[in-house]
């Protein structure tokens, strides 16, 4: 029997054991994906949700709730500004006292504390006496690495310790249904850092007067991951998109099963895995680049330098069609995908409200799949040929996010941006796509995917951009150039600009980008490997997240790419996936069993 299959019967067999029927109130401020909790609710039972969006609504419905569930994305200040309008701080506030059920997720959790350096002078509901600061990228574990802490914190972290009252919890025990080897998915740039004696002293504080902890860390530095207090339980994770692990933990939420040791932990790493600095795990991505095929139907496909037709002798040869997206998607998730990344490179052509069948591939997919989900394509401001309505990229990314996507990957439109940026002596306008969609959902749910091409020079003297010494003859230009850059390319890899890589890469960064997807066109499709000269300049030159992407063929490539020392955060593969050469976890267990290193692995999952 196949893994996917499997994983699909024990699914099933989850769903016939939990029979709760509830109806479950969600708070509403638009800030980010709720399709994919609304799906993780529902796949956890046949319950009924209800959307609050503001004081009025929650009064007339106050009678009636008494399990609800209070999400958050992006950016501090946006969310609490979104309570505030909607005055829901008041109606929040009491509901809690009353000692009913509220689950805080992510920045719904960041908002029972005092403040956030991301946004001085705002005040939210402020129930624990610290305040949130930002993760530092000089963390000094990485520091003496010669690498620097990526921020935002992006990708499958544990919890190290959980305390309830004073007392720390032993290995087997729960703290609903949270243990201490199971990986959550954490995505954020600001935390409650421990960070001196006034966080200590607040949590021992807040210890006497009945708070829980769980505490986690990234690098050097120990956060809060989750608390509870009474009926208040709230997380830094995201439980709807840490698979089996974090769809446990909702369950005990709905089922008020603060401690339960029926279950065994999703993941157990061997002791001779050696875990990251960083405490993350290695990161692997399934990619899928859907297109319009000759037909008009969307299909996945795959390039061979961006060229995705077949090769004919003197004719043009049809698209590359390498199965329907929501099925492939669904068969990564359940082979272990960290993460499903959508690169709709046929995009909004014309209008994105009339790219339905995009967004219908993103709802079914959310439907069933429990990670990151990524959607790139046509993120920009467009105009409506036929309304003449105006949509801005914010609202452009909003459809995706309501559809069930958590990050939007921006790849042209970036170009230009950046080229605006250094042609106003990188001053920020505040209003490009990067800009906008960073303040209203968070620089974490941007993410750069950017498509450059090796150019030879003769000299560093004879371009402005940051060029590369070529180290093995063999690599030489055609003409022995000694030295290279990576220029930037547009409209899948058609348009070249005098623009490099890390040119395009730092100014993204300094609008407001949270993660980078580097390709690199001289290495797609090759199966050959991924570009570890590109990915080191860029990794060593920028302080966000970098996604390898481009040329991976074998669990090798992976291996080789992680054991960088620059500490590229994750890898993407695409075309050995779709081809069945490997399954994604295939390279797992490859990284775990032979590279020794720490993975996401619930594979042999029964209940």
């Amino acid at each position: 029997m196949r893994i996917d299959e499997k994983k699909s019967d024990y699914f099933t067999s989850i769903l016939r054991e939990i029979k709760m029927k509830n109806t479950v109130h969600v708070i509403d401020v638009e800030s980010g994906n709720l399709q994919s909790l609304s799906n993780a609710i529902k796949f956890i039972g046949e319950n009924e949700i209800v959307f609050i969006h503001d004081a009025t609504e929650f009064e007339e419905l106050d009678s009636k709730i008494t399990k609800l569930i209070f999400p958050g994305v992006g950016n501090y200040g946006h969310f609490v500004k979104e309570l505030t309008n909607r005055k829901l701080v008041g109606p929040i506030k009491r509901y809690i006292q009353s000692g009913r059920d509220i689950m805080g997720i992510c920045v719904g959790l960041q908002a029972f504390f005092d403040s956030s350096e991301e946004s001085p002078g705002v005040e939210a509901i402020g129930y624990l006496n610290m305040d949130l600061f930002k993760f530092d990228t000089n963390d000094d574990l990485f520091r003496i690495r010669g690498q620097k802490k990526a921020v935002p914190h992006i990708g499958w972290n544990k919890v190290n310790e959980i305390h309830q009252g004073k007392e720390i919890l032993k290995p087997q025990e729960t703290f609903f249904n949270i243990n201490t080897s199971s990986k959550y998915y954490f995505v954020h740039s600001y935390a409650a850092i421990l960070k001196n004696d006034k966080s200590h002293q607040a949590v021992r504080n807040a210890q006497e007067n009945g708070w829980d902890f769980a505490f986690a860390k990234y690098g050097s530095e120990t956060f809060i991951a989750a608390v509870a207090y009474k009926g208040l339980f709230a997380t830094q994770f995201h439980p709807e998109k840490s698979g089996i692990a974090g769809l446990r933990v909702i369950k005990a939420f709905l089922s008020g099963q603060k401690s339960d040791a029926t279950y065994p932990s999703v993941q157990q790493a061997p002791n001779d895995v050696e875990m990251n600095i960083s405490g993350l795990s290695k990161r692997i991505i399934a990619c899928l680049d859907v297109r319009t095929n000759d037909e008009g139907d969307l299909v996945v496909t795959k390039g061979d330098q961006y060229n995705v037709r077949e090769s004919n002798e003197g004719s043009e040869g049809q698209i590359r069609n390498l199965g329907k997206p929501v099925e492939l998607a669904t068969r990564y998730y359940l082979q272990g995908a960290d993460e499903v990344t959508f690169l709709n490179i046929t995009s909004f052509r014309n209008s994105p409200i009339k790219d339905l069948p995009m967004l219908e591939i993103l709802r079914r997919s959310a439907e069933r799949i429990f990670v990151p989900l990524t959607v790139g394509g046509g993120i920009k401001d467009l105009v409506d040929p036929v309304s003449g309505e105006v949509y801005p990229a914010v609202k452009v990314a909003d459809l995706y996010f309501r559809s069930g996507a958590d990050k939007v990957s921006i790849g042209s439109e970036a170009v230009i941006i950046a080229e605006n940026y250094y042609k106003n002596g990188k001053k920020k306008s505040g209003l490009s796509a990067i800009e906008t969609i960073s303040a209203c959902f968070g620089n974490q749910a941007v993410v750069i995917s950017v498509d450059p091409k090796r150019k030879y020079v003769t000299s560093p003297s004879d371009t402005p951009m940051a060029t590369i010494k070529i180290m093995d003859p063999a690599k030489y230009g055609p003409n022995g150039e000694e030295y290279c850059y990576y220029q930037v390319t547009s409209q899948g890899g058609r348009k070249t600009h005098e623009l490099g890589a890390l040119e395009l890469c730092i100014a993204c960064e300094d609008l407001g980008a949270g993660e980078i997807l580097l390709n690199s066109i001289d290495n797609d499709g090759s199966n050959n490997g991924f570009n570890l000269e590109l990915l080191r300049q860029i990794k060593e030159n920028v302080s966000i997240p970098v996604i390898a992407s481009s040329g991976a063929g074998t669990p090798e490539h992976f291996e080789e790419v992680f054991r960088m020392d620059c500490g590229i955060d994750a890898a993407l593969g695409a075309g050995m996936f779709h081809r069945g050469d490997y399954e994604v976890n295939t390279v797992k267990k490859y990284l775990q069993e032979h590279g020794k290193m720490d993975v996401r692995l619930d594979m042999d999952l029964k209940l």
